[in-house]
């Protein structure tokens, strides 16, 4: 569901991967594609490549329309949906719609898609469960590192007090762009040149996107259902040159931080620029790469960071889910 950037990458990983999903005792074929350009296309004995290499909507034009999404599900005998549409921070939705479909329908779920995570956790957490299958959204925050499966899986009775880091790519990329010397629209453009950015980057750059990454972190790993209207949220877009290479200068560059703690009432999030210390490894975290650290009861400080990540490592996150649903 959605054939962009993150699903093609993933139809490329699946393929370059598939010996050693054979030697886990996985196969797998695509039986159905569905996007605004191509429509709706299924065949539950698998599509064949140029449906997936067509530039233009023709596909959609050879296969019947579907009343429903569970019609379309249904002509695909769908065993697991992977769900890349649109991030609507503010609804979730249709991305909502689709998983909550694909679960009552019987499919395992995995997305990249963060609304659902923010909005709907509970519920479709529920809804998986009853069916016995699985919801599993580990791409939706720092592309494929495993962070939610890291807590599940690894850290058994731990307690999350907080967490601050550098999520959202594109205002990262903008802000070294600035400190290079770039104007605030030519370091945009430069990061939708690299894939980071869309074309509309309004949700990046006004904060959006690192605020629903919150939002999930704290939902899922803290317990708390965090409404985005809680977080104190603030982007970049008045942050001019001038101010960025002089912070650069001074030893304090500007970062998009997002921070949550966890007090005696509840838990306290932002998402704002900040001027960071040299000392500060978040000071050192440039481009598309991604940092964050975690304060637990146990260990005081457990940071993760990600290096130039690009489309392939949101990809195998959906990849990482995909055996975990269908191998357990």
């Amino acid at each position: 569901m959605g054939y962009g950037n993150v699903n093609r990458a993933l139809v490329k990983l699946l393929r370059a991967k598939e010996a050693t999903l054979q030697d886990l005792g996985i196969g797998w074929k695509i039986t159905g594609v569905a996007s605004r350009r191509l429509g709706g296309i299924a065949d539950s004995s698998g599509l064949r490549d140029e449906w997936l290499h067509q530039p233009s909507g023709s596909p959609a034009d050879k296969s019947p329309a579907y009343e429903s999404l569970k019609a379309w599900l249904a002509a695909a005998r769908c065993d697991v949906l992977f769900e890349a549409t649109s991030l609507s921070p503010h609804d979730g939705q249709p991305a909502i719609d689709h998983v909550r479909t694909a679960l009552e329908f019987g499919s395992h779920v995995v997305t990249a898609n963060k609304g659902p995570v923010v909005h709907a956790y509970q519920e479709l957490r529920t809804l998986a469960a009853a069916r016995g299958r699985r919801f599993l959204f580990e791409s939706t925050v720092m592309d494929g590192v495993p962070i939610f499966s890291m807590f599940r899986d690894n850290l058994p009775a731990i307690g999350l007090r907080g967490f601050h880091g550098i999520l959202n790519s594109t205002t990262n990329v903008i802000l070294s762009g600035m400190e290079a010397g770039l104007s605030f629209e030519d370091s945009l453009k430069q990061a939708q040149e690299i894939g980071v950015a869309e074309t509309d980057a309004t949700h990046d750059i006004e904060g959006w996107d690192a605020a629903v990454k919150v939002a999930a972190l704290v939902t899922v790993l803290m317990g708390e259902q965090l409404p985005l209207a809680k977080i104190d949220r603030s982007g970049i877009a008045s942050l001019t040159e001038e101010q960025v290479r002089a912070a650069r200068a001074a030893g304090s560059p500007y970062k998009l931080v997002c921070r949550a703690r966890r007090s005696e009432n509840g838990v306290q999030a932002s998402v704002r620029p900040e001027q960071v210390p040299l000392s500060d490894p978040m000071a050192w975290v440039a481009g598309t790469s991604s940092i964050v650290y975690f304060e637990t009861d146990i260990f005081p400080g457990l940071a993760i960071t990600e290096v130039d990540p690009g489309v392939e490592a949101t990809a195998y996150g959906m990849l990482a889910d995909f055996v975990r649903a269908v191998a357990s």
